[in-house]
């Protein structure tokens, strides 16, 4: 009898990192590259076996809302692009390979994202603090399924948050391409769970 009332009233977000990308690996923030045909087909992977979401959210930038508007369409629901679901953005950075990047700079961002800022990117604090208030709203929302179309960089914040890890293990949390992570939302005073992080 719970397992049901469980069923019914909890609430679930899955958030769902876009594809591959054409231009190649880089640190890639505010740049607007689209998905390469292969994340296209990776992102169609992801989502073959979902359920029937009520509600889409998107990153503005194409490489997420491009697929999210194509599978809203399909799908009879209407996609609601969200700036602040954006990737941070990484200034001086931007389009750059880690190769080209000076070792020293790079090991310190690696180490503690949000104790080294690239030169002119959006410092860390900010980042966090916009998708957090973002993932805020998210949990007040009534929409019994949600799916959020966004960045590995915003995934990886919602996940350290949820199970209160340090900044500085932000980035042993892996999000490749298309991968997809379920949070349940039960009824307060519930708190937000893991269910699953699939990354095929």
């Amino acid at each position: 009898m719970s397992a049901k009332l469980d069923e019914v009233t909890d609430r679930h977000v899955d958030l769902l990192r876009h594809g591959e990308v054409a231009g190649g690996v880089c640190f890639r923030g505010r740049s607007d590259d689209p998905l390469s045909d292969l994340g296209w087909a990776q992102m169609s992977q992801a989502v073959a076996d979902a359920p029937t979401w009520t509600s889409i959210l998107s990153s503005p930038l194409q490489r997420c809302a491009a697929f999210g508007e194509c599978f809203a369409d399909t799908h009879a629901l209407r996609l609601e692009r969200v700036d602040a679901l954006s990737e941070r953005d990484f200034g001086a950075w931007e389009g750059m390979p880690a190769h080209e990047i000076a070792t020293e700079d790079l090991t310190r961002f690696w180490a503690d994202p949000a104790s080294f800022t690239p030169p002119e990117a959006e410092p860390f604090e900010a980042f966090r603090r916009r998708v957090l208030e973002t993932w805020q709203k998210l949990l007040e929302r009534p929409d019994p399924h949600s799916l959020v179309i966004t960045h590995g960089g915003v995934i990886r914040v919602i996940l350290a948050e949820l199970l209160q890890m340090p900044t500085t293990s932000l980035l042993l949390i892996d999000v490749p391409h298309a991968c997809r992570t379920r949070i349940r939302i039960p009824k307060p005073p519930g708190r937000p769970s893991l269910v699953f992080h699939r990354c095929n």
